[in-house]
């Protein structure tokens, strides 16, 4: 009977190794040993660029104190409002936030085309790109993805990127490793971590062996201030997710700042409260930063900024406005805080439910 082979894969070469099988009992010999799994190097190279205007240091990230997690106008058809847009930008850089997240969770990132989502980026960084950092949410729940648009991002001029642990289709935590040194090589890096929204943490010990890439810029931390604190104390930068706990991250458990949601409506406010120890405003702001998410993000940025006059009424589906009760609640809480202090110019008013474009193919 001919001596059965196999195929051992190593590296390139595919050479014969001995059979399995030593007799006509199919008997495995002393020496077997289970198959391995085929280990293929990866012959990816990262299209990027070193050419001066692209070239952003992950110190330069570092030391961002307010970053806000911008809106996305639209309008009434469904489209981006780019003018909307770019007045809500200019108020941002006018209150001395540093830093936008562009197409994230606030910014309905999962709502756009990938098209759509650099062509944002892009718009961002030609328009505001020398006063503010850019920092693109190019994650993905797929790997190949999130190469693909992390590629596309840094190529038309974002400062850092922000990715996310894959959810919904979870990993393993060797997986979660893999998926984001397959980015980190690309340009300055935030993690994400925001396991009530993803279905996952992402423990300390990955973050300990992703910083040892050059380009990890920090962490967004959602898990709360002693997670912040335990990285801290490790020298890695981390951003509070949270704005209600976001002024004891920053004084009293090292964070470098605040990624927020709340600043799209008080900047002003917001970076004060990174840059001096103010118990009392971050009082004053609770009950804004309450109304905020009693309902998921960004249902209550949309409504209170529609209210405000610094975007038209329109929601992509499947986000609708607020109820009645809490859009006259929203108009309380700014006369309490102070018009003066939200962006915008034009009187709060309590929209009614017909003053809303809702919005399902766009």
């Amino acid at each position: 009977m001919a001596t059965l082979k196999t195929l051992c894969f190593r590296a390139n070469t595919f050479p014969d190794c001995p059979s399995n099988v030593t007799n006509n009992k199919n008997t495995r010999s002393s020496n077997w040993k289970p198959p391995q799994a085929a280990v293929k190097p990866s012959l990816h190279l990262p299209m990027r660029s070193f050419e001066l205007k692209n070239r952003t240091s992950p110190e330069d990230i570092k030391c961002l104190r307010l970053i806000t997690a911008i809106k996305t106008p639209y309008l009434p058809d469904g489209r981006f409002d780019l003018e909307a847009y770019d007045d809500l930008v200019n108020m941002q850089i006018g209150e001395g936030v540093e830093g936008v997240i562009v197409g994230g969770t606030t910014g309905e990132g999962q709502l756009m085309s990938w098209e759509e989502h650099i062509m944002l980026i892009a718009h961002t960084v030609n328009c505001f790109g020398g006063k503010v950092k850019v920092i693109g949410n190019t994650g993905s729940n797929s790997t190949r993805e999130a190469i693909h648009a992390t590629e596309q991002g840094f190529a038309v001029g974002m400062h850092a990127a922000l990715h996310i642990n894959p959810y919904y289709g979870k990993t393993s935590l060797d997986g979660m490793v893999a998926h984001f040194q397959s980015v980190l090589p690309m340009g300055p890096t935030i993690i994400y971590n925001v396991p009530s929204r993803t279905g996952q943490d992402i423990p300390p010990h990955v973050i300990q062996t992703l910083a040892e890439s050059s380009n990890l810029a920090g962490v967004k931390e959602c898990v709360g201030n002693d997670r912040i604190k335990q990285y801290t104390d490790n020298d890695i930068v981390v951003w509070s997710g949270n704005d209600d706990q976001c002024h004891d991250a920053r004084w009293d458990y090292g964070a470098t700042g605040v990624i927020s949601v709340t600043s799209n409506l008080v900047p002003g406010l917001m970076r004060e409260l990174m840059y001096v120890s103010n118990p009392r405003l971050n009082s004053k702001l609770l009950p804004l930063i309450d109304w905020l998410f009693h309902m998921p993000n960004p249902i209550g940025l949309n409504t209170a900024l529609a209210q405000l006059g610094v975007v038209r009424p329109v929601f992509r589906l499947p986000f609708v406005p607020l109820p009645v009760e809490k859009r006259i609640e929203f108009a309380n809480i700014v006369k309490a805080i102070g018009r003066e202090h939200f962006v915008g110019n034009k009187d709060v008013e309590v929209l009614d439910d017909e003053d809303f474009f809702l919005v399902s193919r766009y």
